[in-house]
């Protein structure tokens, strides 16, 4: 059990509790902090005290806070590509094909399963022994993933992504030739109305949804193109490249199988290149980079030879 105490000075009289417990420390959220108290882990002068309760100057207010409990995620010795870790966060190049999260038909050998057996000191997120993924990449995607070991770091990293301040990179192959040499897709993307696994880009419905992009060659069939997503709506890219008829090569919910005699990409020809951050606890500027992975590579290697 670890226990927080605080004495109330006059700057903090008549603060909610929940309050001045969130801008007392920065280890917990708000929300985790509520909780917290409707289950009875905060006192006031030795009894127990609500959210609402208003403080008093000299007040003693302790925050007692169960170790974080066992997920119930199998830890699995799954070989990792560790791109940077320290006490707060990891940086991983996850391959195409492993999923993020445990999920109904996927509850093995995903990212998760792999970080639980790899990390030895996850203090928990939300109370529960887990790491904290703060963003995904689809099965088949491949690239940087963040990870964060803590709540500090997960909050921090969170809000990073939310307010835009995060930086990412992606390159693509997308079918035919894009003809101009750079731009931006800004449509709102939402659900399907009919295909309720596939996201469309439409001007009135959805959420909002920006991506930049940048032209890097044009190989015959298909385009190698540099991507810069502002915002990170679910199957953002694959959406609005499919908008703009160009396609991820092999994506087959958007459109992205190519015929003929070309040659096939076994999955949709999309990696996280790069991601710029700012370190959850130091704060100092980093930037992960996961080189483009064989399949693509040699696909790219393949039409430039001919």
């Amino acid at each position: 059990m670890r226990r927080f105490e605080f004495l109330v000075d006059s700057k903090d009289q008549a603060l909610r509790l929940d309050v001045f417990l969130s801008e007392s420390q920065n280890e917990f959220s708000r929300s985790r902090l509520k909780k917290l108290i409707e289950q009875g882990h905060a006192s006031v002068n030795d009894s127990l005290a609500q959210a609402k309760y208003k403080l008093k100057a000299g007040d003693r207010v302790i925050l007692s806070v169960c170790p974080p409990i066992v997920s119930g995620i199998e830890a699995e010795s799954i070989p990792l590509k560790i791109i940077y870790e320290d006490e707060a966060m990891l940086a991983v190049n996850k391959p195409a094909g492993m999923v993020v999260h445990p999920a109904p038909g996927h509850a093995k050998g995903t990212l998760v399963n792999a970080l639980l057996s790899h990390c030895s000191d996850l203090s928990g997120i939300g109370g529960v022994e887990r790491p904290g993924i703060v963003h995904r990449l689809d099965k088949d995607t491949s690239g940087v993933v963040l990870i964060a070991k803590n709540e500090i770091a997960h909050r921090s990293l969170a809000g990073q992504f939310k307010n835009r301040k995060i930086k990412k990179t992606y390159l693509a192959l997308v079918r035919g030739v894009v003809k101009s040499a750079s731009g931006i897709i800004d449509t709102s993307i939402g659900r399907h109305k009919i295909n309720r696994k596939k996201m469309t880009a439409t001007l009135d419905q959805g959420r909002q949804a920006e991506t930049r992009y940048k032209v890097l060659e044009t190989l015959g069939h298909f385009t190698y193109i540099q991507l810069f997503p502002k915002t990170g709506r679910t199957h953002q890219i694959r959406v609005h490249l499919a908008s703009i008829h160009h396609p991820i090569l092999g994506d087959k919910l958007y459109g992205g199988i190519i015929t003929g005699s070309y040659l096939k990409m076994p999955r949709q020809a999309l990696h996280a290149h790069k991601i710029e951050i700012e370190h959850p606890i130091n704060k100092l500027p980093l930037v992960f980079e996961a080189s483009l992975p064989p399949d693509i590579n040699n696909y790219l290697l393949a039409y430039r030879q001919n």
